[in-house]
């Protein structure tokens, strides 16, 4: 096959890859690398292309990117980012980046909160709907976010939100002590439920993805976060400055000693009522809040609870808000033992296959992905990304412009977001 020129085009045909993408701008960057914005000439549609650097420098960071490649798999749900793709790099056991091609969305709930000071009761409603659905989702498949925040909400102008980043997820099976699980937890401060404030509780439970998702909706409805803690003791005395101290059975619970005595030495504080901390917000949007933000896990709804809520009563129909069959154990077993660098990448090839049927039948049956002959149509597609990425200063130095349309939602009609 003639390499150059039309051949170039011919490969990618053939099997799905690069050059059918013409990369259009920078839309995003990180320490992971950048998130270019791309056209699909296959399907005649935009999407997110995602580059992610050197994965495999600490085996942590190449964890959590098997991680959210394999839930993201496993997920699929309207309220949950797509992947759409995943090219195949062209060597299996020297690849160090991969590119991710994810649905595009135009912005998210951050910009969205930043941008715009005239959202309705019913945007409120139609977001906070949104995410509790996909939460029960993500929840009945046994599965924890525990980075829930307005950058990990993606938004269109339509006012579709979608779910991202669970790179810190974990999955709970009944047989695993729970503690095992939360031994990396470093999720934003801002967001993360009281338990997670120094060990409280001796088991954690979905409860505290409900508790970011009330701490979001709080943004939402004051355009600033409710709690910006600066330190895990400022976070605290935030959350008992709103709910009042926590009851003394509530502290008893506690596990974590420093923090059992700091609650208990508090002056006590009387909860503030919930409609003058949010004196125009519709009185069932706050009763519901404050069942999410409840101080003591055990007395947060599941989300399954928070959707039959009577806030939702126009707007929730259990047919549009599915459970997810749980993940089973077999897909997580690399949580459970130590893996090495080759282990990871063997594994993030394997689920990178996915995206590749025909090869995926030719790795099941022992051979070797034919594709490997033709490296070049790769090295062109990376060369577009090395020179956005060079246009863009290294290591983040210089920031992407901000993503376009974040200020375009429009008003919603009552009825109107039944979708």
């Amino acid at each position: 096959m003639n390499m150059q020129g039309s051949g170039d085009v011919d490969f990618f045909t053939e099997y799905g890859e690069g050059s059918r993408y013409k990369i259009e701008e920078v839309i995003g960057k990180g320490s992971y690398g950048v998130v270019c914005s791309a056209y699909d000439t296959h399907l005649g549609e935009k999407v997110a292309i995602k580059k992610i650097n050197d994965i495999f420098e600490h085996v942590s960071d190449a964890t959590r990117i098997l991680r959210e490649i394999k839930l993201l798999r496993l997920l699929r749900h309207p309220d949950i980012v797509e992947i759409k793709h995943i090219l195949l790099p062209p060597s299996r056991r020297e690849f160090k980046d991969i590119y991710v091609v994810f649905e595009l969305m135009e912005s998210d709930l951050h910009q969205v909160i930043k941008a715009n000071d005239d959202l309705t009761p019913e945007h409120y409603q139609f977001f906070l709907y949104q995410l509790l659905r996909g939460l029960k989702y993500i929840h009945t498949a046994n599965v924890f976010h525990r980075d829930l925040k307005p950058k990990n909400i993606l938004a269109n102008a339509d006012c579709k939100l979608k779910i991202c980043d669970f790179g810190l997820a974990r999955v709970a099976f009944n047989d695993t002590p729970t503690a095992i699980f939360w031994t990396d937890y470093v999720a934003t401060r801002w967001y993360r439920a009281p338990e997670l404030c120094g060990s409280f509780f001796s088991k954690y439970t979905p409860a505290i993805d409900i508790w970011s998702i009330g701490c979001i909706f709080a943004e939402l409805l004051t355009g600033k976060p409710l709690f910006p803690g600066k330190n895990v003791v400022h976070q605290l005395d935030l959350m008992t400055d709103l709910l009042g101290t926590p009851s003394p059975e509530s502290i008893a619970r506690i596990r974590n000693e420093k923090a059992r005595r700091y609650l208990s030495s508090m002056r006590k504080k009387k909860p503030v009522p919930f409609s003058h901390k949010f004196p125009h917000a519709d009185p069932l949007a706050l009763r519901l809040l404050e069942r999410m933000l409840a101080f003591d896990p055990k007395d947060r709804p599941n989300a399954e609870e928070a959707l039959a809520d009577p806030y939702f009563r126009n707007l929730a129909k259990v047919e549009r808000e599915p459970s997810a069959q749980p993940v089973t154990k077999m897909e997580f077993e690399f949580e459970r033992r130590r893996i090495t660098k080759e282990d990871v990448r063997e594994l993030i090839y394997r689920e990178i296959l996915e995206y590749h049927p025909k090869m995926l039948k030719e790795f099941l049956e022992g051979q070797e992905p034919t594709s490997f002959m033709y490296p070049s149509a790769v090295d062109k597609f990376k060369k577009q990304f090395a020179y956005l990425e060079e246009h863009y200063g290294k290591g983040g130095a210089a920031a992407p412009p901000e993503r376009q349309h974040s200020s375009s939602l429009p008003r919603l009609v009552p009825g109107s977001h039944a979708g």
